[in-house]
């Protein structure tokens, strides 16, 4: 690590924390000798390094004595306690960056897809929680480029999220598996009914996540089949697409188990199994491919992999025809 100075004679030139050691050692042995013996280096090395500090710095540091050594002077003294302190603490930090790829602490910032935070996260992150508590947890709602974009820049180790569009430099392992299926008011029509087809949907008004990927996701599933939805509403968060489902003004398509989604309409709404093939979407975790997780997000990693986990958090979504993933 070079140091530079702006009192010395050539403020262009540096010194490192090794030349600083050489000149401590010197002077607390008083000899030249004594600190290349002790630091297991040559003779030369210890000179060159203190008359490199005295070139930089313009300072005496030392009175030499013919065949008695050195002493410090001063300003050598001065230095050379300060030198001390700096050494300590580099050796702090040292011990510091090691204790970071090692102990479970520290901070760790998720980010996570917002239709299916609320629904997961909560509960792992407790167990989480229980398990390590010198982690400080913090966890952003964000849309998926976002989170591409979060991972790229470093803002965050880890994400939950869908497969939806995940470039390559991002590694994506699923947890669980949910096919999309139809949502109505409970006192709808078809709400007596437990499933429906793509082509009775089209015939009534629909209510859409106007989210980027989740639109395309669900338009998709029509246009599969070679049907176009009439869209009649548009709404930018989940809470108002329960509440005019749940009032009537269409069906919706969700993905996220019902039982998981908590608001007041909950039990407003009927949900129908599809009966047509619609491509179910995997939630997962992610992180960038290649990167090595620190130790608080390698352990959130794992947590969020382990079988009983999953399990437990899969049984208090009620999640119905989803599915655990079995992925990497």
């Amino acid at each position: 690590m070079p140091f530079g100075t702006s009192g010395g004679s050539d403020p262009m030139r540096q010194f490192t924390l090794k030349q600083l050691r050489y000149f401590v050692v010197a002077g607390e042995l008083s000899s030249v000798t004594r600190a290349a013996r002790k630091l297991h280096v040559s003779q030369p090395s210890i000179s060159a390094a203190i008359q490199q500090i005295e070139e930089i710095t313009g300072l005496q540091l030392f009175v030499r004595h013919h065949a008695q050594g050195l002493s410090l002077t001063p300003l050598g003294r001065q230095l050379m306690d300060r030198a001390r302190q700096l050494l300590r603490d580099a050796e702090g930090l040292e011990k510091y960056a090691r204790s970071l790829g090692e102990e479970i602490g520290g901070e760790l910032r998720l980010v996570a897809f917002p239709t299916f935070a609320p629904a997961f996260l909560p509960r792992l992150l407790r167990r989480y929680a229980d398990r390590h508590p010198s982690v400080s947890l913090y966890c952003d709602e964000m849309h998926q480029a976002d989170i591409v974009r979060g991972l790229r820049q470093g803002d965050y180790e880890l994400a939950f999220t869908y497969d939806l569009e995940i470039p390559e430099e991002v590694e994506f392992t699923p947890l669980y598996r949910f096919p999309p299926y139809a949502v109505v008011a409970a006192d709808h029509p078809m709400g007596e009914r437990d499933s429906i087809g793509l082509a009775e949907l089209v015939n009534h008004p629909m209510v859409l996540l106007d989210w980027p990927l989740s639109h395309e996701y669900f338009l998709s599933i029509f246009t599969h089949h070679g049907l176009s939805p009439a869209v009649a509403h548009r709404a930018k968060s989940m809470d108002m697409v329960r509440g005019l489902v749940a009032h009537g003004f269409g069906f919706s398509l969700f993905n996220t188990p019902l039982a998981a989604l908590e608001g007041l309409d909950r039990d407003r709404l009927k949900p129908l199994r599809l009966e047509d093939d619609a491509p179910p979407l995997s939630m997962g975790i992610a992180c960038l491919r290649g990167l090595r997780l620190g130790p608080a997000a390698d352990a959130m990693h794992r947590l969020a992999r382990d079988a009983e986990t999953r399990s437990d958090v899969f049984a208090r979504l009620g999640a119905g025809l989803a599915e655990v993933a079995t992925g990497p």
